[in-house]
């Protein structure tokens, strides 16, 4: 008998249910866990994903994508195969997904982190058989330090850039940690400005009615007196660009999980760097594993080998698969819709 789910070349599929989970080819019916461009692929006959995540992939995907919304622990069913989300805390609408048949139960977790950013309905372990999970910072040199030091961080570095009259510029992905970042940090020290690809994405949600405070959107009648007291986010597509330099003289910094490696930061000619991830960190991987009760687990994108080799010494049944998925990165590019997509992953 097949596995509940297995691993093909067009991404996760249930064969007992005919569905697929954040598959890279085309396919009949497909469940996607968030909207990141590495799970949320162009070209599929239905998609069916969390209902805070359809405007954003509409936006990335088209309008007239086929999409049918759920809720968390909402329950459907496909050839008997009972089907449910749950909160995986990664970015708003983002779901891990639940298979049962015959009493067999699988997750797939997508993304996810454990510490509640105040957008997304925190992480929730569920119960299961077997476990499928992400391993971006799968090495026990990620740990992540509690938000709150990490805005504090920030001010300070913000303050500082302030007194010396120099734009403070923060790079960081569109969708999630832009809005982490705003949710986060004291508006009340001045103005914020974002890059038309991060508030693009920022209008899409506030008409979904999620609580993302409002921000400047940087434009050609934009001065440079006007940024002078000011953080701006932005994406590291505009690195040497005619953009970024038009906002000189400024401070740069990388808001990313890979900030925890001091190279990083020194490779990508960074004044600042601040450890915040939307992936869990090592403890939040192995607190995870622990929590849903499963004796089998699949790793995949990130450090699969010497994630699946720590959790088989702890007496699991663990094994590194691959997938099309990417993980955190560093760098992002724009493409000529606005949307980003990844450039480079460190952990592959």
């Amino acid at each position: 008998m097949s596995p509940l789910l297995q691993f093909t070349n067009r991404g996760i599929y249930c064969e007992a249910g005919d569905f697929y989970i954040d598959p890279w080819k085309p396919v009949n019916r497909a469940f996607i866990t968030h909207a990141h461009s590495d799970h949320a692929y162009r070209g599929h006959d239905l998609y069916l994903a969390h209902r805070q995540s359809i405007p954003v992939l509409q936006y990335r995907l088209g309008e007239d994508i086929n999409v049918q919304s759920m809720d968390y622990n909402e329950t459907i069913f496909h050839n008997g195969v009972k089907i449910s989300l749950h909160p995986a805390g990664h970015i708003i609408g983002s779901a891990q997904v639940r298979v049962e048949k015959d009493g067999e139960v699988w997750v797939m977790s997508g993304d996810y982190k454990l510490e509640n950013d105040c957008l997304s309905p925190r992480f929730e372990p569920v119960q299961c058989n077997v476990f499928i999970t992400e391993s971006t910072f799968g090495l026990p040199i990620y740990q992540w330090k509690p938000q709150s030091q990490i805005f504090d961080h920030i001010k300070r570095w913000w303050q500082k850039n302030q007194e010396e009259n120099v734009c403070s510029i923060i790079m960081c992905y569109a969708l999630g940690k832009a809005q982490r970042i705003l949710c986060g940090i004291d508006l009340g020290i001045g103005p914020v400005y974002a890059h038309g690809a991060i508030e693009n994405i920022n209008e899409i949600l506030r008409k979904a009615g999620e609580p993302i405070p409002p921000v400047r959107r940087i434009t050609p009648e934009t001065t440079k007196d006007d940024l002078r007291k000011a953080l701006v986010l932005a994406t590291s597509s505009v690195l040497n660009t005619s953009w970024l330099r038009k906002l000189a003289p400024f401070s740069i910094g990388y808001a990313s999980g890979w900030m925890q490696v001091r190279g990083n930061k020194r490779r990508r000619a960074a004044d600042a760097g601040f450890v915040l991830s939307d992936h869990a960190d090592w403890s939040g991987l192995n607190e995870t594993v622990k929590a849903t009760g499963a004796q089998k687990v699949f790793v995949t994108h990130g450090f699969t080998y010497q994630f699946a080799k720590w959790l088989r010494e702890q007496g699991l049944d663990a094994h590194e698969v691959k997938t099309a998925f990417k993980g955190e990165s560093i760098d992002e590019t724009t493409d000529e819709t606005g949307t980003e997509s990844i450039i480079e992953n460190t952990a592959s």
